[in-house]
C-alpha cells in the first residue's frame, strides 16, 4: 500500500518538527537552515545581475499595519482634505504632515513615493499583497522577498537566520519555496528569542539528538523528500546557534539605555533597534510591524500616539544606520496596506487603495527626493503610478536580485519577484 507520508504539506512537517524540537531540546526556533541554500536556484553575484543598483545587503521592511494616511504623514494637503494637521517643511524642501517632527529632520535622507496605487481595500487581502507582491489566492502561498532572496542569493549568515520578523508570527513567509527559507518569528523585541536557552546539559541533549536520528532514520529513507531531509539538519543548526555568540544579535540589553530611549520604549520602537542589530549580525531581510494604523475615529489622537512611536523610532533608525556607515548598504521601506481617503469628517478617513504613500532609505536609494504626485485632493494617482508589484520589483532590484527570472511552483505555475512588476529606477541615485 502507498504510504501517506508523501502527502504531507510543509505547514505539517513545520508543526511537527516545532514539538519535537520543543520537547527534546526546551527550544521554540523555526526550521530555518542557516548556512545551507537547500532547493535554492543557482544565485549569481549581485553586481552581475543588476549593475549600478545593487547596492542593499539588507532591508528592513516596516509593515504599518491598518493603512497609514498619506493627508496625515507623507502627502500633506489642503483645503477639505486637510484634516488636524499642518504641513511643515523639511531641509530636503519637500513638506511632511506636522505629525512627523522627527522625520522631517531626516527628510534629507529618505525618498518618498506618493503615487502608490492599489485595488485590494480589504485588511487580511491588503496586508498579504504588500508583504508578498501578489493578491491572496486560496489555492498558493506567495513568498515574502525575504524568501526570495534567501532562493536567489542563499543564507546570509553561517549560523543566524536569513529572514527574521518583528512584533508578528511569520505566517510561513517562505511561501511556495522550501520551509528553511521561513523568517524566525521575534513575537517581542524585549524578549528576544524565547527558549533559546539550552535548558539541558550537554550529555543529555547528545543522547537526544542520537535517539532523534535512530527514531527518523528509516522514516527519512523510506519518504526521500527533500523537505523531510532539510529538517533534520535543523536540530544540529539550531544547536550551533544556541551555543555560538550569534545569539546575542537578539539581545537588546547590549544596548545602552540612552539610545533604547531614543528609538521609543515601545514594541515598535525596539523592534527597529533590534532590526539594526540583526543587519549588524548578518541577517538579510527584516519584517517590523507596527498595529493600530485603522484610524476610522480619531485620526488627531491616533497620530499623536501611533504617530509619535512611528515617527521617533523611524528617525533613530535611520539616523542609526547612517551615523555607523550602514545605510547605503541597508535599505529601509516604509509599506502600508494602503491609503485613507481625502474625505475629513473631523474625526476620522476610511480605507482608500487607490493613491497613498511609501518610502524608501538607503540601499542606493536617492536622498530628499520625491517621486509621483497624487491630485489635489489626494484621493487620486497624478503622476507616476507605484503599485505594490512596482514596489517590491525595486527593492529586488536594489538587492540585485533577478526580477524577471521565472520560477515555477511545486504546483507547476510561473512566478517573478513583485508579479511582473517594474522597478522605479527613478528612485535610484
Amino acid at each position: 500500500m502507498k504510504s501517506d507520508h508523501t502527502k504531507l504539506n510543509e505547514v505539517t512537517r513545520r508543526l511537527f518538527v516545532e514539538r519535537i524540537a520543543k520537547s527534546a531540546f526546551g527550544i521554540s526556533l523555526l526550521p530555518f537552515i542557516p548556512g545551507q541554500n537547500l532547493g535554492a536556484a543557482e544565485a549569481a553575484p549581485a553586481n552581475a545581475v543588476n549593475p549600478g543598483t545593487a547596492k542593499a545587503k539588507a532591508v528592513i521592511m516596516l509593515q504599518l499595519s491598518g493603512g497609514l494616511s498619506q493627508i496625515d504623514s507623507f502627502d500633506p494637503k489642503t483645503g477639505a482634505s486637510k484634516g488636524p494637521g499642518s504641513a511643515v517643511s523639511t531641509k530636503a524642501g519637500f513638506q511632511i504632515s506636522s505629525f512627523l517632527p522627527q522625520t522631517a529632520k531626516i527628510a534629507d535622507k529618505i525618498t518618498v513615493i506618493r503615487s502608490m496605487t492599489a485595488k485590494v481595500g480589504v485588511h487580511e487581502q491588503a496586508r498579504y499583497l504588500m508583504r508578498t507582491g501578489f493578491e491572496k489566492r486560496g489555492t498558493i502561498v506567495h513568498p515574502t522577498l525575504g524568501a526570495w532572496a534567501h532562493n536567489y542569493l542563499g543564507a546570509s549568515h553561517a549560523t543566524l537566520p536569513s529572514s527574521v520578523c518583528i512584533n508578528r508570527p511569520s505566517n510561513h513567509g517562505n511561501g511556495f519555496f522550501p520551509a528553511t527559507m521561513s523568517p524566525l518569528p521575534i513575537l517581542d523585541p524585549d524578549e528576544g528569542l524565547k527558549n533559546a536557552i539550552n535548558q539541558a546539559d550537554s550529555t543529555v541533549m547528545q543522547k537526544r539528538l542520537a535517539m532523534l536520528r535512530d527514531i527518523d532514520g528509516k522514516f527519512t529513507e523510506s519518504v526521500n523528500d527533500p523537505s523531510v531531509i532539510a529538517y533534520n539538519d535543523f536540530y544540529e543548526s539550531t544547536l550551533r546557534l544556541m551555543k555560538g555568540k550569534d545569539l546575542q544579535c537578539f539581545d537588546l540589553n547590549n544596548e545602552p539605555d540612552e539610545l533604547r530611549e531614543k528609538y521609543g520604549k515601545n514594541r515598535f520602537g525596539q523592534g527597529c533597534l533590534l532590526a539594526r542589530r540583526l543587519v549588524e549580525g548578518g541577517v538579510r531581510y527584516i519584517e517590523v510591524e507596527s498595529g493600530g494604523w485603522d484610524m476610522h475615529k480619531d485620526i488627531e489622537g491616533g497620530m499623536e500616539d501611533r504617530g509619535a512611536e512611528f515617527d521617533t523610532a523611524f528617525a533613530a533608525l535611520i539616523s542609526d544606520l547612517d551615523a555607523r556607515g550602514l545605510l547605503d548598504s541597508t535599505m529601509v521601506v516604509v509599506a502600508t496596506e494602503f491609503g485613507r481617503k481625502p474625505e475629513f469628517d473631523g474625526s476620522g478617513r476610511g480605507h482608500h487603495p487607490l493613491v497613498f504613500s511609501s518610502v524608501i532609505a538607503g540601499g542606493g536609494a536617492k536622498r530628499g527626493y520625491v517621486h509621483g504626485a497624487s491630485d489635489a485632493a489626494g484621493g487620486h494617482v497624478e503622476k507616476d503610478p507605484v503599485t505594490v508589484g512596482d514596489l517590491h520589483a525595486t527593492v529586488a532590484l536594489a538587492c540585485g536580485l533577478p526580477i524577471e527570472k521565472v520560477v515555477v511552483s511545486p504546483s507547476g505555475r510561473p512566478f517573478t519577484i513583485g508579479n511582473k512588476g517594474k522597478p522605479v529606477t527613478q528612485v535610484f541615485a
